[in-house]
């Protein structure tokens, strides 16, 4: 048993150094390079949060599904921002002007990277407006700030 677990072991160290030997392969550079979209250096791009209010976290049938979630994504945001974004699943806290407590929310963090212009931040706005109507919400909190960002 011993011997055959070794031979095994053996063989599957004998493929990972031929295929990951370092002397075998050319230079890796650490950046991306030949796509526009995502270039090697940036220069005036902008990280943008986006938090989007699913519904209560004591309450899960409740607000928002998965589905409706996605759908919204491929709807709104993906169409403006083909070229790349993360979906991050979060719990947070609200408390709107008239409430004494605030409010437990499953909630969605969208992070999207882009070259800041006027017309990306209408994009992202154009995504706010689109889910307040969808939701009735009062808000979608965003956070941007310069992010300096290599591909």
């Amino acid at each position: 048993m011993k011997s055959l677990l070794f031979v095994a072991l053996l063989s599957l160290s004998l493929l990972g150094i031929g295929r990951y030997s370092l002397s075998s392969q050319a230079p890796v550079s650490p950046t991306l390079h030949g796509d526009a979209a995502h270039p090697a250096r940036t220069q005036g791009w902008v990280d943008t949060k986006l938090y989007f209010g699913l519904g209560p976290s004591d309450a899960p049938e409740k607000g928002i599904t998965e589905a409706r979630w996605r759908a919204f994504l491929d709807k709104e945001v993906t169409p403006r921002f083909p070229d790349g974004l993360s979906v991050i699943d979060v719990y947070g806290q609200w408390q709107g002007r008239n409430a004494t407590t605030p409010e437990r929310i499953r909630s969605k963090l969208l992070v999207i990277d882009y070259q800041e212009s006027p017309q990306t931040e209408a994009k992202i706005e154009a995504i706010r407006v689109a889910w307040k109507k969808l939701t009735g919400d009062q808000s979608v909190l965003k956070v941007t700030q310069p992010a300096d960002v290599s591909f």
